[in-house]
Parts: C-alpha cells; structure tokens; sequence
C-alpha cells in the first residue's frame, strides 16, 4: 500500500498530460469516439509509459494542484498543434468551396460536431483515412510517450512559457498552417480564377449571354474535374502534411523541455 501511495502522484501527472493529449489530438478527439474509451486508451497508456518515466519522487502537496495544471497544459499544447496541421485540409476545402460555389451549402463535421464546408469535409476524411492507413495514430501514442525524454515530470514549463518563445512558435505554426491550406488549394482556385476571367471576357464580347446562368454549372464542372484529377496526388500530399506535423510537435517539445531537449538529443 505505501509503494502505491508513493507512486500515485507521479502516475496522476503522467495520466493527466496523456489524457489532455487525447482530448484534442485528432482522429481520438472526434466526437464519435466514446469517452470511456478515450480514458481507458490513456489509463492503459499511462501504465505502460510510468515505468519508463524518471521524474523523481513526487509529494502531494500544495503545489500538486500547478503540477497537475502543467502537464495538462504541456498535453494540450500538443493535441493542439496536431490539430491545427490537420485542420489545414478544411480550409483549404472551404477555400476551394468559395471559388466553385459550394460555400453556400455547408454541412454537419461528425468529427467535431461543427458546421464544415463541403470540400473540406470531403477531404478531412480522405485525410483521416489516410492517416489512419499510414500508422500516424501509433505514431502519436509514441509520439505523446516520448514526449518524457523531451519534457520530464521535473520540468520547467512555465519559465519556458514565460520567455514568450512558445506563443511564438504557436504563432508561428498558425501562419505555417494558413500556408499550407494556400498551397493545397492552389491548382483548383487559380484555375477557377482563371474560368472567371473568362467568364467576365465573354460578359463583355457577348452581353446577351446571362453569366450567371452559364457560370455557375462551368465552374461547378470545372472544379470538380480538376478535383477528380487532383486525387491521385492525396497521398503525396497528405503524407507531406503528416510529416511537418510531427515535425512542429517535436519543435514543441524542444521549446517546452529548454535544456532537457539538447539531453535527450545527445541521448
């Protein structure tokens, strides 16, 4: 009983930065996966991962409290930026929608519960699926188990947040996200620019044409036809936006574990 009693703080810790992980990393965030399962998954994954984690005798004191909300904070901030690298395919969805003219009829996310364009959702769950098929949900438990080398339950998290050089990098990984959805949508919008350009062309040579009219199924089976050519090229894509998303959540714990990050590095 006291050897459970002497571990039980540092296993709380490890269970609350696992369990915050999943609260917002994605695929194990969607709405559609049971809670009970979510807590099970990060019990389980906290027995496994509390043997190989060094932290020190933990006390539960008054200050348990700030570390419980630290390694809360630290899980978050992971699942966080996981998300927002994977966001990167609704937006650049919702970009592509405006130019065809799906923006007008938005439909249900059943991931996250959320009004979400057409394209988006379309490819949100190609990525999902993708995702899933590339191992990328074994590479986030790694992901959040080797987050101890980097960030240990000693940590200094706070002091690194209060340098500012983490909101800037969440900064940072915004515009980089935004980026990327431009990128994505790129071929698609460009095109479509292009048939509007056109389209305004043939406005002004023939007035007795009603571009509204015509427009609208043009750019509706233009977009759709570069779309059906551009899916091939998913994989390519979506693997390249898994990689710089694994690569921001490593770039986030060499921010958040300071000087622990060049330890385990030279490990």
């Amino acid at each position: 009983m006291d050897a459970i009693l002497n571990a039980l703080p540092a296993f709380l810790l490890i269970f609350c930065r696992i369990a915050a992980f999943f609260v917002t990393v994605p695929v194990f965030s969607a709405r559609n996966v049971p809670t009970p399962f979510k807590i099970g998954l990060s019990f389980f994954i906290t027995l496994v991962t509390y043997g190989t984690v060094s932290g020190g005798t933990v006390a539960m004191d008054g200050m348990f409290i700030l570390l419980i909300a630290r390694e809360t904070l630290i899980g978050l901030l992971l699942g966080f930026v996981a998300y927002l690298f994977f966001t990167v395919v609704q937006i650049a969805g919702s970009f592509m929608d405006m130019q065809i003219g799906f923006s007008l009829a938005n439909i249900i996310d059943p991931m996250s519960g959320t009004p979400s364009p057409i394209l988006g959702n379309f490819k949100f769950m190609v990525g999902t699926m993708l995702f899933l098929a590339f191992d990328g949900h074994h590479a986030l438990i790694k992901g959040i188990i080797g987050s101890y080398r980097w960030v240990p339950l000693d940590n200094q998290v706070f002091a690194q947040l209060y340098h500012g050089s983490v909101s800037e990098f969440l900064v940072k990984s915004l515009s980089q996200a935004f980026g990327l959805a431009l990128q994505m949508s790129a071929p698609i919008v460009i095109a479509l620019f292009l048939v509007d350009v056109g389209l305004g062309i043939l406005a002004r040579v023939a007035p007795q044409f009603n571009i509204f009219v015509v427009g609208v199924p043009v750019k509706l089976l233009v977009g759709l036809l570069l779309l059906t050519l551009f899916v091939t090229a998913f994989p390519m894509l979506f693997r390249e936006l898994f990689s710089t998303m694994f690569a921001a959540m490593e770039n986030l714990l060499r921010l958040l574990g300071g000087s622990a990050a060049s330890k385990a590095s030279a490990g």
